[in-house]
């Protein structure tokens, strides 16, 4: 199997963190790419029609892409135990997944467009998005968190780690300790230290 892989978007860091907890890193070839909204990666544009990242080519099958699929995939093919719990586990994934891409959208805003063409009320609509999100998980989905390891962990703490890598400043610890001290502890586990992005 083949990874296409960028270390700081927290999609593919989801993908990885189930790669290293499932023991299955030494089965996939990463490669890195260089890709943007503007200026896709040909190899990746030919795997996935999207061509965004991540997107795992397998043999025998068509390439699986959108990190949610590629880690319930990569779940089975270990035993499935990061799915356990259902819908519950779902719905956590997918509001982690709701942080990370209010995240991507703020760095896109930020990082992409000249400073004179900046959308302001965009960048603090999904800051909202982000604060909203951390708010409801601090008030219901704190016992899911410190559960046995689910996929609604690992895709918290990539979202979570990507808003403080690229926004340090957006916010969302405040009112939220209980959450804030999870990710604290979260990332000392040696998955998240192994995928750690550096600044770029």
């Amino acid at each position: 199997m083949k990874l296409y892989y960028s270390p700081a978007s927290p999609f593919v860091r989801k993908v990885m963190l189930v790669l290293h907890e499932t023991g299955q890193i030494t089965d996939v070839d990463v490669l890195p790419v260089q890709t943007s909204v503007t200026h896709p990666d040909a190899g990746l544009a030919a795997s996935n029609p999207l061509a965004k990242i991540p997107a795992l080519t397998r043999d025998g099958g068509p390439t699986l892409y959108d990190s949610r699929v590629i880690c319930e995939f990569l779940d089975e093919r270990a035993g499935g135990a990061l799915y356990k719990g259902g819908w519950d586990i779902k719905v956590l994934e997918a509001t982690a997944d709701g942080i990370a891409d209010a995240a991507v959208l703020m760095a896109y805003e930020t990082r992409m467009r000249p400073e004179d063409k900046q959308w302001d009320a965009w960048i603090e609509a999904q800051r909202s998005k982000i604060l909203g999100a951390c708010a409801a998980v601090e008030a219901r989905w704190m016992p899911t968190l410190t559960g046995p390891l689910n996929i609604g962990q690992l895709a918290m703490a990539a979202a979570l780690a990507y808003v403080d890598f690229r926004h340090p400043n957006a916010g969302w610890r405040e009112g939220n300790p209980q959450l804030s001290d999870w990710l604290l502890a979260f990332e000392s586990r040696p998955s998240m230290v192994a995928t750690r992005a550096e600044a770029s």
